[in-house]
This record gives C-alpha cells, structure tokens and sequence, in this order.
C-alpha cells in the first residue's frame, strides 16, 4: 500500500504544479524568424530547377513524344529486322534453321 500513497502524492504534486505555471510572453514576430531560419536552406533547391520553366517542360515532353514514335515505327519496319539478322548471322547468335522466341 505504500506504493500506492507515493503514486497519489506524485500525482497531486503534479497536478498542483499545474495550477503554478504562467502564460509565457513571446516576441510577436519569434515565429516570423523560426520560420526564415528553418527554410533559408530550401529557397537555394527552388533556384536550381527556376530554368526548367512550363515552356521548356512542354518541348522536352514534345520532344520524348517525337522520339519515341521515331523509333516504335523503325521498330516495326523490315529494315530492322533484316539488321538484326545480319548481326546474329555475323556473330553467331543464331541457328539461322532452328525456331526462335522473336521471330
């Protein structure tokens, strides 16, 4: 029971020490330089990626789109595959008779 007692007297001290404790007074602007301080660092990351702008973005989508149909339609184009089996020939790579998983 001794445990107890101590526990309830550590409350009470805790709640008494609760009614003690004041409004603290802060600077009005404390926040306007927590936050200068925490983001000063972050101001130098938006300054690298400033050139890439929605115009430049735009091209660079443009030109990504152009290439890939360029080279889906080389893909299917019989100039291709002719190359290919030109290299497997000259290397080796196939049996030239034998069934393939590309052909």
């Amino acid at each position: 029971m001794e445990v107890n007692k101590d526990i309830k007297n550590k409350v009470v001290d805790t709640l008494n020490a609760m009614d003690v404790t004041e409004a603290v007074q802060v600077s009005p602007f404390f926040k306007d330089k927590t936050m200068q301080r925490l983001f000063v660092g972050q101001e130098d990351e938006s300054l690298v990626w400033s050139w890439f702008s929605p115009k430049l973005q735009l091209a660079t989508l443009v030109c990504i789109v152009v290439l890939n149909v360029l080279a889906f339609t080389q893909l299917n184009s019989n100039k291709y595959d002719s190359n290919i089996n030109e290299f497997a020939e000259t290397y080796g790579l196939s049996s030239g008779l034998g069934t393939s998983l590309f052909n």
